[in-house]
């Protein structure tokens, strides 16, 4: 029988057994840049590489519309979210989320998340010991609220950022990690309509310009306002992936604990060493596994076909981590970025291709810039790293350091 006619094996519970290792276990087995498989049933094709990204992102191949399973959609991105949609609906509400990509917005959300921050130090140096994960997602939360232009008083922050924590903890997993997600999205989902609701009927004043403005008022394709629901779907789509730049936080602190060096160009305001150590810590650490979509039509890619309505895979974190593009890429080494220009679709860990027609995440530039303001904020702190299990298991998605990476005698920075 030709390999190419023979039957496909389901292997999605040796995905959900492996983690991120899973798919490029698979694709070093078929020594190449593409597996064929079946999951959840449906026969798939795995890819890998910069034109495969450019294969998986042209919409004449794959479509993202009834892609994303019931269970992510209910936990990570929310039901009728941008996520979604292709074609012109796609990129008619993805006009909601481009001027998030200015360079004016990214430094006014760095401006009000570091100073979350800063307020946040002197109480952490009041304690034993801080679990970085956890304050650093309270941070987030509250500058970002702040920055959207989204009511959300102190004594909330710490309860909206462990929902929103929740909603990525468990998107990719059964049993009570799923179930906390899905009451975190219903809790957060319904706080926001009502915002939402209040905005519209003049009970609440939205800032100027603020996103919270912006999510109000948009109209998508049709010409018509976003609903309750949706809108608080796509407010979510904002404050909850800054959230998430809680786990780049701990892997930076990782980093630094591991290779010290980085600290002083980091602390000394070398801004190019800062992006480079940015795209490092998003290169090396495991974030998502793999982007899925259903083929348009019958595909065939490097002789390996998928028919029409089969899943179309990229992986996100075996290219990550492929030999072939980073020479030494279980090495973290953020001066590889400063000794090359990479190109934009060799560098994925927050999806492929063009942000502003494409799929790929719009808050990118969001999380780069948030990530160079809070690495050196890190590197100037003061504490220590007290004995605790640091290890990072591949096989629960998404990975973090198994402690939170715990500091102990945080002090304010040396002015």
């Amino acid at each position: 029988m030709d390999v190419l006619s023979r039957p496909l094996i389901d292997r999605t519970l040796p995905l959900l057994a492996e983690g991120y290792a899973w798919l490029p276990n698979r694709m070093r087995d078929a020594s190449g840049s593409v597996v064929r498989t079946r999951i959840m049933g449906r026969p798939a094709l795995a890819l890998r590489g910069p034109e495969a990204v450019r294969f998986f992102y042209d919409e004449r191949n794959v479509h993202r519309h009834r892609a994303v399973p019931e269970p992510v959609l209910g936990t990570l991105f929310g039901h009728g979210a941008v996520h979604t949609l292709d074609g012109a609906a796609h990129r008619a509400r993805k006009e909601l989320f481009l001027p998030l990509l200015e360079p004016a917005a990214v430094a006014g959300l760095a401006e009000h998340v570091s100073g979350a921050w800063d307020e946040a130090v002197p109480e952490w140096g009041r304690r034993a010991s801080i679990v970085l994960f956890d304050e650093a997602a309270t941070v987030l939360t509250r500058g970002v609220h702040r920055w959207a232009g989204v009511p959300l008083d102190d004594a909330g922050a710490g309860a909206a950022a462990r929902d929103m924590t929740a909603m990525v903890d468990g998107f990719a997993t059964a049993g009570p990690r799923h179930l906390r997600a899905r009451r975190a999205r219903g809790r957060q989902e319904e706080r926001l309509a009502r915002l939402v609701r209040d905005v519209r009927t003049g009970t609440v004043t939205a800032p100027a310009g603020s996103v919270l403005e912006r999510v109000c008022g948009h109209r998508d394709l049709n010409g018509e306002p976003l609903d309750e629901k949706t809108a608080a779907v796509e407010l979510l789509n904002v404050l909850r992936p800054t959230t998430a730049l809680a786990w780049f936080v701990a892997f930076a602190a990782h980093a630094l604990h591991r290779w010290p060096e980085s600290r002083a160009p980091l602390a000394q305001g070398d801004v190019a060493f800062r992006t480079a150590f940015a795209h490092e810590v998003r290169r090396f650490y495991p974030f998502v596994p793999f982007l899925g979509g259903l083929a348009a039509r019958d595909l065939f890619w490097r002789g390996a076909r998928v028919p029409e309505g089969g899943l179309v895979v990229l992986d996100v974190y075996g290219q990550n981590h492929d030999e072939t593009l980073w020479g030494d890429p279980y090495a973290f080494r953020p001066r590889r970025f400063l000794e090359r220009s990479v190109g934009r679709d060799e560098l994925i860990p927050q999806g492929g291709g063009d942000p502003a027609t494409g799929h790929r995440c719009p808050g990118e530039g969001l999380t780069v810039g948030l990530l160079e303001t809070l690495t050196a904020q890190l590197a100037r702190m003061e504490y220590t790293v007290p004995d605790q299990n640091l290890a990072i298991s591949l096989h629960r998605v998404p990975a973090l350091p198994h402690s939170g990476v715990v500091l102990a005698g945080v002090e304010r920075p040396a002015v």
